[in-house]
């Protein structure tokens, strides 16, 4: 017996050696599919179809270290999937006496879509427990940097003062909201039984006395939801796993594009906890793990793309709807379950430098202020007045250096104002304070 080599993802730095890496192996996946096997026979001999021998044997049999994945895939072409020659290998380890009863009632499709959702199950729980971390580990940023004032940036540049806990706290909305998303679409993962047309025939002729209640109960033995109908070209379960892994990758990588502009040499308000090296200069540390989230999020649109594109399956069964499904699906599981553990190893370790952020607040020389001096100054000059002072004071800034609050302290019309205070940019963070407070008590 001869093994494949490991899908070690020499290319996917994203998510090698994830926990999602292992849950989507080949052979993660080959499990799955002898698992759907297995308990398929297990149901039809507890309804009577099958003896309970026949459940054992194929159970005990049912281990993907027994069979040689390399071959499976290559004899896969034959056939178009990896369920027929999977199929004639279990019953050969089964036995002449309890091999008659494996897959018997199933087709290909079934016994495909439920291995995908038990290898979807069982990639998103550990991709809810890397979100739990993350919200964690930002839930303690913006409570910790709740009143740390920055500079807000619009458009690229300098808009009006936030506070690096308001930001924080959007990204653990974000996080909350992908949270969210791939728990709804966990839970609703469904077995798939059908049968060679959706129509649970074979069972019939098999004995069952009610073959609409077989996708329930083989549903049930493997802890997934019973699904309403067969759903070989109801592709549903696939679209909403298509949809919840392309919003989380995009949440995450808003989180990794906000680390990336504000990590920049000229920037630096925050650094990654240890940054990557350089092969060429050993000054550098990059920041690897918001890197690796953005090209993730960068990549997974396309692959969902693809799952929504598979949608349109004509017939009873289809022919490359379901095929074309396989890998982007994987890719996207992988993907996520990649860059939701560099996420939450990048929030856990981030570092904010509070004093940097303080003396950006002071490189436009008080004009990050200007909205609210525009505002406090209009009811003492005039809105027509208190602009045009403002223009030419702000003009005058640059062209001459100096503070926008000693340009101010020579107007003999606002000798009365508290210009410390109307220019202290730290003052001037509006709800941000109580908006952080509130967005905090989402659980």
């Amino acid at each position: 017996m001869t093994s494949a080599p490991p899908d070690a993802g020499l290319l996917a730095p994203g998510w090698a050696g994830s926990p999602a890496a292992a849950t989507t192996s080949d052979n993660a996946f080959l499990q799955a599919l002898l698992d759907a096997e297995a308990a398929l026979t297990r149901v039809q001999a507890a309804l009577g179809l099958a003896p309970a021998e026949a459940a054992t044997a194929v159970t005990e049999a049912a281990d993907a270290g027994r069979f040689d994945v390399l071959s499976l895939a290559d004899r896969a072409r034959a056939g178009g999937n990896p369920v027929i020659p999977l199929v004639a290998d279990l019953t050969k380890a089964v036995g002449e006496e309890y091999g008659p009863y494996v897959h018997r009632g199933a087709t290909s499709q079934d016994i495909m879509d439920t291995a995908t959702m038990l290898v979807a199950a069982r990639t998103l729980a550990l991709v809810l427990g890397e979100l739990g971390r993350t919200e964690r580990a930002l839930a303690r940023l913006a409570a910790d940097h709740r009143d740390t004032a920055m500079p807000g940036r619009t458009l690229t540049q300098h808009a009006v003062p936030t506070t690096f806990g308001l930001k924080a706290a959007g990204w653990r909305s974000l996080v909350l909201d992908a949270r969210d998303r791939v728990t709804a679409a966990r839970d609703a993962l469904p077995a798939q039984l059908g049968g060679a047309a959706g129509t649970l025939a074979a069972f019939q002729a098999y004995g069952a006395a009610d073959p609409a209640a077989l996708p329930g109960a083989y549903a049930r033995e493997l802890g997934l939801r019973s699904p309403a109908l067969p759903w070989h070209t109801l592709r549903t379960p696939i679209a909403d796993l298509a949809g919840c892994l392309a919003f989380a990758a995009g949440a995450l990588g808003k989180i990794a594009a906000d680390v990336l502009t504000l990590s920049r040499t000229e920037i630096a308000e925050v650094t990654e906890g240890s940054g990557g090296g350089s092969s060429a200069m050993p000054h550098k540390a990059n920041p690897v793990r918001s890197t690796l989230v953005a090209a993730a999020a960068r990549r997974a649109p396309q692959l969902a793309a693809t799952l929504y594109g598979s949608l349109a399956a004509e017939d009873e069964r289809p022919a490359g709807a379901w095929h074309a499904e396989w890998e982007p699906l994987r890719d996207l599981l992988r993907l996520v379950g990649g860059a939701a553990r560099d996420t939450a190893e990048l929030t856990e370790h981030l570092r904010v430098h509070a004093d940097v952020m303080r003396e950006h607040l002071d490189l436009t020389h008080g004009l990050v202020v200007s909205e609210r001096l525009s505002a406090e100054l209009s009811p003492v000059l005039g809105r027509a007045r208190a602009k045009e002072l403002l223009t030419e004071l702000a003009r005058r800034t640059f062209s001459e250096q100096r503070t926008l609050r000693e340009l101010l302290a020579e107007e003999p019309e606002l000798k009365d104002l508290d210009l410390d205070g109307l220019t202290d940019p730290t003052r001037y963070t509006g709800a941000a304070a109580a908006l952080t407070d509130r967005a905090l008590e989402r659980r």
